[in-house]
């Protein structure tokens, strides 16, 4: 069984059809890339894999890990150990990125019934996980991706990853926007 199973689904945005009867099973440790000209539903489907909330699934079924999720919160998909990389990460004034990624790591082990990581912890794992993505320590206090180059928010997103370990992790366009440097240190952190 895949972990993650999607049957025929149908996905509609501002009352237009976009998906019509997709299928798609993927199992842990699988790459699957989809390619298509721009409009053809390749972000639509991320996001519906992520429960956006301005896209309406009229038809099928998303299944994790044997549970059907095509109705629940995006909270929810992200605590069962889903991830999704943004193709426009957005910048998030007023939280730093040290709280943003304690909160959303301890979120994670909430829904694990583990308790709040030390801080003592906290701080190791993400500073190995930051010189893993290049990311200088200054960061940390940094607001999340305000005033970010296109490469350092998605160095933050494959941080996100490396932190949070999800069981599938959905990357749409993961490389648009950047040069040949952050290029290569997102594809270790993915490769990672």
């Amino acid at each position: 069984m895949a972990d993650l199973e999607i049957k025929n689904l149908h996905v509609s945005a501002e009352d237009k059809e976009i998906l019509k009867g997709l299928d798609l099973e993927v199992g842990r440790g699988e790459v699957h890339a989809l390619m298509g000209p721009n409009g053809s539903g390749k972000s639509t489907l991320a996001n519906s894999i992520m429960g956006h909330p301005s896209l309406e699934v009229t038809e099928g079924v998303i299944t994790f890990d044997g549970d059907e999720i095509t109705e629940a919160s995006p909270d929810e998909r992200a605590r069962a150990g889903l991830f999704m990389a943004f193709q426009y990460p957005v910048a998030v004034p007023g939280v730093t990125v040290a709280k943003y990624l304690r909160m959303i790591v301890n979120a994670r082990r909430e829904a694990r019934g583990e308790p709040e990581i030390k801080l003592k912890d906290f701080a190791k794992t993400t500073q190995e996980a930051m010189e893993m993505m290049d990311i200088p320590r200054d960061f940390s206090s940094r607001y999340l991706n305000d005033g970010f180059s296109g490469g350092e928010k998605k160095r933050m997103e494959m941080l996100q990853m490396a932190l949070l370990k999800p069981r599938i992790a959905v990357l749409d366009e993961t490389d648009s926007g950047l040069d040949i440097d952050a290029l290569r240190t997102v594809a270790d952190g993915v490769n990672r």
